[in-house]
């Protein structure tokens, strides 16, 4: 029982780990969707995805979580950022435009986890 809890563990942070390194291949200006993180890692669901962003913090700074949206292009992750427009001027910092808490030209802006296989990952 006790190696199970521990295995759990392991694969949760390993699993953490993946998606911070997804989420760090996002370019500036560019946002990418929970789901398509999920899809790429093959390995749980969206709201896996956004349940390890919304432990980010304490994994370090350098994981640009502001960059990741829901289906929509919404900024569903926007509560979990200090103070609640916090997200959304990060994303205005980078040129993207967001109306009514919504990426304006999402399909333009979508970065696919899928473009970043000739970097190694």
């Amino acid at each position: 029982m006790v190696e199970r809890k521990i295995l759990n563990i392991l694969m949760k942070e390993h699993y953490f780990q993946m998606v911070y390194d997804v989420v760090r291949l996002i370019p500036p200006g560019r946002i990418c969707t929970y789901g398509l993180i999920a899809d790429f890692l093959g390995l749980g669901s969206a709201r896996m995805v956004g349940w390890a962003l919304n432990k980010c913090i304490s994994y370090g700074t350098d994981i640009p979580a502001h960059r990741v949206v829901n289906r929509k292009g919404e900024l569903s992750g926007r509560n979990h950022f200090p103070g609640s427009e916090m997200m959304q001027q990060l994303l205005e910092n980078e040129g993207i435009v967001v109306e009514m808490d919504k990426v304006r030209d999402f399909d333009k802006l979508l970065w696919k986890p899928q473009e970043s296989q000739n970097t190694g990952l």
